[in-house]
């Protein structure tokens, strides 16, 4: 149990999924039959998940419009199209050239317009996932591809595939000698990786868990907040004769789903004294907007509401909580929408306050998991869909004590039953859903995770 609260009800990641249909092309998937893969590599899954995807479907078949001409279809790319636009475009039996003058047709890099005839492609500025650093300033990213030292990842170089370098090229013309790496979009990550501080630049669709994407002036494109318009890493790609039906985009918001996910709280004593004084929702007041921005936001509430609790006080005796009924304020304000009952004070004041709090969750729509009504109910996974994405989230609590344990006739927290976990995971994958795991796992105070818990 974590009881420092609203001080470590931090946010934690951010979780990004996009959903299974390309952003060209390929109908929606039914939500009443599992998603498959794409044609190319899903970049929001590790491949050690990517074992579920039955199938993979070929992108519906590009068109062309042949024109009253006598001209044969020849077509150029520019070599700053990235390569899956290319490779969609590849699909089309048209004959290709490597020279632009003998082309008839080209898709070339140009300013980002209205115009229904352009591509508009979203770059993201990326760099290994512990990586501090949360933010870049657009003139410190310029500064670094003309070879001036500046910013956190001074003297660090700048990597990209050969299409990304052309792509920038077109917008800030050649970068420096030495200033840029070049590599395979597919070892990229690794790389990057292998040396940190290190940072990169990747088209949208090749995101990966693994990639912590830095804002750029403030504008980030996982965030719901994101203005094309003013977000600077993006170019556009135009035919020079409509021939071919080109995707609007690399990134559709349709597909996206954003999820933060928070630590352990319970608003108990220092919290719950200061929310007596100054006010049901001040906790949250420093971080309400980030959280309501978000399609779903996740909290582990570990204590339960109940109608008897005592006024709070900054320091108890005992370490058995409760939080007042009114409380739930709190979270209301801040927009949850997922709890997570694996904490292993929830039935601190026995199973009539616990059974208050799931009903006080489920009379405001939340779906909960990791604790429940009885042991089924606790040992359940919630599903959530959500712009075609599917989210299962299943928890446990690993230490106990016994009493907090959901049994056949008594609510709680749902214990570790590994083997079950394995089989449900197994399951949910199978049938096309991520899942998200969390554990109730014994306390240590370092900021170092234990050997148990690496295991676990």
């Amino acid at each position: 149990m974590c009881a420092r609260l609203w001080t470590v009800f931090a946010l934690v990641g951010l979780f990004w999924l996009v959903g299974c249909t390309a952003a060209w092309g390929v109908s929606p998937v039914s939500t009443s039959t599992p998603f498959v893969g794409l044609l190319t590599r899903t970049p929001f899954l590790p491949e050690e998940q990517m074992s579920f995807l039955t199938s993979v479907p070929q992108l519906s078949t590009p068109t062309f419009t042949p024109t009253m001409t006598s001209m044969p279809l020849v077509l150029w790319m520019s070599p700053a199209v990235p390569e899956q636009l290319a490779a969609y475009v590849q699909t089309l039996d048209v004959p290709m050239t490597e020279n632009v003058e003998q082309a008839t047709v080209r898709l070339e890099v140009t300013q980002p317009s209205q115009d229904d005839t352009t591509v508009l492609w979203v770059y993201a500025l990326v760099a290994p996932f512990p990586t501090l650093t949360d933010e870049v300033p657009l003139t410190d990213l310029q500064s670094a591809w003309r070879g001036e030292a500046s910013g956190p990842f001074a003297g660090r170089p700048l990597w990209m595939s050969e299409s990304t370098r052309a792509a920038l090229t077109f917008l800030w013309g050649e970068p420096a000698p030495q200033a840029i790496r070049l590599a395979e979009s597919e070892r990229l990550l690794d790389l990057a990786w292998s040396e940190q501080p290190s940072w990169a630049v990747v088209p949208f669709e090749e995101l990966q868990p693994r990639w912590k994407v830095l804002s750029v002036d403030g504008h980030s494109p996982i965030h719901n907040t994101f203005d094309p318009a003013a977000y600077p890493l993006k170019v556009a790609f135009r035919l020079t004769r409509p021939v071919i039906d080109l995707p609007a985009s690399n990134r559709d918001p349709q597909k996206l789903t954003t999820l933060i996910m928070t630590g352990v709280t319970a608003l108990v004593r220092s919290t719950a004294w200061r929310m007596e004084q100054k006010g049901l929702t001040y906790p949250g007041e420093e971080v309400r907007e980030i959280f309501r921005a978000a399609d779903l936001l996740h909290i582990s509430n570990e204590v339960p509401f109940a109608e008897n609790c005592p006024h709070p006080y900054p320091i108890r005796a005992t370490l058995i909580f409760c939080s007042d009924p009114r409380y739930i304020a709190l979270l209301e304000d801040i927009g949850v929408d997922i709890v997570e009952l694996t904490g292993n004070h929830f039935q601190d004041y026995g199973s009539a306050a616990t059974l208050l709090t799931i009903d006080m969750y489920e009379q405001r729509g939340w779906v909960y998991f990791g604790g429940g009504r009885n042991l089924a109910d606790a040992q359940k996974p919630a599903l959530v869909e959500h712009n075609g994405n599917r989210l299962a989230f299943i928890g446990c609590n690993l230490v106990g004590p016994d009493w907090s344990w959901a049994t056949a006739e008594r609510p709680g927290s749902a214990p570790c039953d590994k083997e079950y976990m394995r089989a449900e995971l197994a399951r949910l994958r199978a049938a096309g859903y991520l899942p998200i795991v969390t554990f109730q796992h014994s306390e240590i105070y370092t900021i170092y995770p234990s050997w148990a818990q690496k295991q676990d």
